[in-house]
Order: C-alpha cells, then structure tokens, then sequence
C-alpha cells in the first residue's frame, strides 16, 4: 500500500514537471516570437528610405580666392558679393559690397568751414583713393555727403530713401544748375554721348543692369574711375568703374549742358 503512494507521489510529481515544462516551452517560444517581431519592426524602421535632402554648404564669410566658386543645391553659385542662377540671366547678379556705407559717415553739423573742407578731403581723398591736395572740389563733396549712405528706395526723392536718377537729378541741378528730367533713360537722352577720354568729373555714367535694353541706373563721375551713385545694395555711396558688375554694365557717358 506504502509503495503504491509513492507510485501516485511519483506520477504526480512527474506530471507537474512536464507541465511546467510546458508552460515554460511555450513562455519561451512567446518570448522569441515577440524578439522576432521587435527585430522586424526596428529593422523596418532603420532601413526605411530617409528623404532626399538637399546637401547644406557652408559660405565663407571671407574668400581670399576671388575665382573661386561654392556650388550648391540646384546649380546655384555663391561668390563674395554677389548671388546668381547659372542658367539665369546674368542681370541677375547683385551689386558688388565692398564695404558698408553708414549713414554716420556723413560730415558732422558742429565743423567749421576749413574743418568741413578737411573732413571731406581726408574722407573723399579715401573712398576715390587720391591725394588729399588733389580734391578741389569740395562743395560737390559737401552735396554728395548730404545723401550720403541714404538707403536705394525705387522712386525715393528724400533722405528716407532715393533712386539713382533722384540723386542725380538733385546734385547736378545744385552744383551744376542743369535741369535733369526724372528717369535714367529719360537723363541719358537728354544728355550729349561724349568719349571715355573726354570724361571728366560731373558727367554722367549710364548703364544696363536689369538685363533689358533700356538705361537702368545713372551716376556721376568723379575721377580715378570712380562714380558716385544710389547704389541699390548700398545706399547713396561711391563705386569704381573697374568693378567687374560695373564694367560690363556700363553702356554710356553723357554730359548734360548748363542751363
């Protein structure tokens, strides 16, 4: 009777270890299954096709190779100064900045008249790169420096915002009592066509820069190829004529007789 319980002890026992074996059979399975699936899904996540974005370059603040090129996105070019589409039309291309033109800049009110002649000779002497003795003319200087570093605004007439031809206009009539009609195209065929070697300060520079036919800025020649001008990246301001963007933009030279 004694060895019969063990029997049934034995067979119980033996019948709970097989069902725990069980149990933890299809634990494990369930466990692996669900690795399985947690593998599938991560691998699906990082193998999923990332968007095409397009590659970022860094633009030098500097460049001390003016050749040289930074090309990016979709053919377009980015050069010290100046930004343009490849297959666009090369008017397109901004106005070279050399150097910021601050308003401040400007003669101070507080001078006395030999100290206003000093202060704009030293100043003009720089920006058309001459010698102080070689500037005579101070009372255009004095004109120029009114509108100096005023921001381009396209049909301005005041000191809040002028155009090239309103520039103009205003010094010509004071310093030269001509009497300029409103537009560039309107100022370059009121003017006399006169030759490179004729030039002289007070004359007019007439170009194309907007990829049209038609005269699309004006300034007024200084000397040492330099010209002063509302510039449209500048404000009111003095530029050279060997500048490349002026260069081959530049179309006339006129000369508008006294009235």
């Amino acid at each position: 009777m004694q060895k019969d319980k063990i029997t049934i002890l034995g067979l119980i026992l033996l019948m709970t270890t097989l069902t725990s074996c069980t149990t933890m059979s299809k634990f494990t399975q369930s466990v692996k299954a669900k690795t399985v699936q947690i593998k599938a899904k991560t691998t699906r996540l990082v193998s999923k096709p990332k968007r095409n974005l397009p590659a970022v370059v860094a633009v030098p603040e500097t460049n001390n190779n003016a050749n040289e090129t930074i090309v990016f996105l979709d053919n377009i070019s980015v050069k010290p100064g100046r930004v343009y589409l490849k297959k666009a039309s090369d008017a397109l291309e901004a106005e070279p900045v050399l150097a910021k033109t601050e308003r401040a800049n400007r003669m101070p009110d507080n001078l006395t008249d030999v100290e206003k002649s000093n202060w704009l000779q030293l100043k003009y002497s720089i920006q058309m790169d001459i010698a102080v003795e070689d500037i005579n003319n101070i009372p255009l200087l004095q004109k120029i420096d009114e509108w100096w570093g005023t921001p381009y605004v396209l049909g301005g007439s005041s000191k809040r915002g002028v155009d090239c031809s309103y520039f103009t206009l205003d010094v010509m009539n004071a310093m030269y009592n001509t009497n300029l009609k409103r537009t560039a195209a309107e100022q370059y065929t009121q003017s006399e066509k006169i030759d490179w070697s004729d030039l002289k300060e007070g004359d007019l520079v007439f170009f194309k820069t907007d990829g049209s036919r038609s005269i699309s800025h004006v300034g007024i020649y200084m000397t040492n190829n330099k010209f002063a001008h509302a510039s449209t990246s500048q404000g009111v301001t003095i530029s050279d004529l060997s500048e490349p963007y002026w260069q081959k933009r530049l179309y006339s030279l006129g000369r508008v007789l006294k009235n």
